[in-house]
């Protein structure tokens, strides 16, 4: 019982690494066309800020780095310096006046948050019971969820039109001493940049205060007395792990497509295809992310232990496919095709695609390059997801949405299926029993 009550105590301190991973992105994306206003974006730039961002290349950059850190020096030192990185990046957004500094600042905050991520889930996976991994996993995809939520709740209130629109105006004006519509308009969203950097401050001191994976140490023992190759070497040579990498990028990078493109653009677009106001658009996100946080909790970490993975991956995914197709073929102006879209993909986030990634990118590789295969999946799949965000702004302003939304029911549709077929069978079994049944080793 006391290790369960420490298992969840680092679970908590950990996941608020995924609240500023997700919370990051939906900062951006609930000011996304304030931001626009203010600096006289094109499109083309806010496909910029999307590839640069911790939805995209910036993170991608990081988890490269941070996954073979992770495993070299240790999951928690990666904890003790990252989140000063995470405030630097979100300081300077806050701050920004001019679209360098802003991209400047969305880039280091996506560098952070990949650095996070693969010590993030390795971390918890190796710090649970062998019965309670997809709970607290689950958990941390609460944190990924209920971050979004509470940043559109605050792009809700704090927008122009918003319930605090006005007083936020009023405090702008007072502090930065102007008049300008598009600059008091903005400021509601460097408020909301402002608690994340409360929050990476308050992770910070947290995270501080972890243990070490004591997997971790068992491994660094056994290679001071027994030295392995290059763990890069293994992990492409290994036609186990090329194999396993396959099947984790395939699902992941066809859903990541789509949530990336919803996570950064889809306020933007609610505005300009569903013709919505800022408000209207945070609220419909704000309730999004609420039933996405909603269902990890009581979808995927009550029930990812107990019930069949490849059933629960199956259900949850054909609800992400059906968000899609209403949306596309009823359309974005209709509000009850829109208002289902929101609610039959809030449901598939809980327990989709992305809580069986996190769940068996963490479970199916050794330990002694488990962060660091994460690191380069994650590198594959936010790097990929830095180029599609031309391609989708590209496709979204030639071709309109319909084309585009055609696209992203295709991309679903490859993710349920590859997973399907593939669900892996390591429900209630040690990470060491995984890897002697996978490979022959005990770590």
């Amino acid at each position: 019982m006391e290790h369960q009550k420490g298992s969840l105590k680092s679970t908590i301190a950990v996941s608020l690494t995924n609240y500023l991973d997700a919370g990051s992105i939906v900062a951006g994306a609930s000011g996304l066309t304030l931001w626009q206003n203010y600096l006289r974006l094109t499109e083309t730039d806010l496909g910029w800020l999307n590839a640069l961002s911790a939805n995209c290349f910036g993170a991608a950059l990081g988890a490269i780095i941070g996954g073979r850190l992770a495993d070299k020096y240790g999951r928690k030192t990666i904890y003790t310096y990252n989140m000063l990185l995470y405030m630097l990046g979100v300081a300077i957004i806050m701050l920004s006046f001019n679209f360098p500094m802003l991209i400047v600042g969305f880039l280091i905050t996506g560098i952070s948050v990949g650095v996070g991520v693969p010590a993030s889930w390795t971390y918890i996976s190796e710090t649970s019971e062998v019965n309670n991994r997809g709970r607290n996993i689950g958990i941390s995809q609460f944190a990924w969820s209920i971050g979004p939520a509470i940043i559109f709740l605050l792009g809700w209130l704090f927008s122009p039109t918003g319930p605090l629109g006005n007083e936020v105006r009023s405090l702008g004006a007072w502090i930065l001493q102007t008049g300008d519509a598009a600059t008091l308009d903005l400021f509601g969203n460097r408020l909301i940049f402002f608690t994340l950097f409360i929050v990476a401050f308050i992770a910070w001191l947290l995270q501080r205060q972890l243990n070490e994976s004591a997997e971790w140490v068992e491994l660094k023992a056994q290679t001071s007395v027994h030295k392995r190759e290059h763990p890069y070497k293994e992990l492409f040579t290994n036609s186990i792990n090329v194999k396993t990498i396959v099947f984790l990028v395939g699902i992941y990078l066809t859903w990541n497509f789509v949530a990336g493109a919803m996570g950064f653009f889809m306020p933007h677009v609610y505005e300009t295809a569903g013709g919505l106001s800022n408000e209207s658009a945070n609220f419909l996100q704000m309730a999004m992310w609420g039933l996405t946080a909603l269902f990890s909790f009581f979808g995927f970490a009550l029930l990812s232990d107990k019930i069949n993975q490849r059933l629960l991956y199956a259900f949850g995914t054909s609800l992400g496919v059906a968000a899609w197709v209403i949306l596309t073929f009823v359309g974005i102006t209709n509000t009850t095709a829109l208002w289902a879209f929101v609610i039959l993909w809030g449901v598939h986030a809980g327990f989709g695609v992305q809580a069986f990634y996190a769940l068996w990118a963490s479970e199916l590789f050794p330990a002694r390059y488990r962060a660091a295969a994460q690191g380069v999946m994650f590198f594959i799949v936010r790097g990929g997801a830095a180029i599609w965000s031309f391609v989708f702004t590209g496709v979204y302003a030639s071709a309109g949405f319909y084309t585009a939304g055609n696209i992203m029911v295709g991309l679903l549709v490859i993710a349920l299926v590859v997973g399907v077929i593939w669900t892996p069978n390591t429900r209630s079994k040690a990470l060491k029993e995984i890897a002697e049944e996978r490979y022959g080793i005990k770590s």
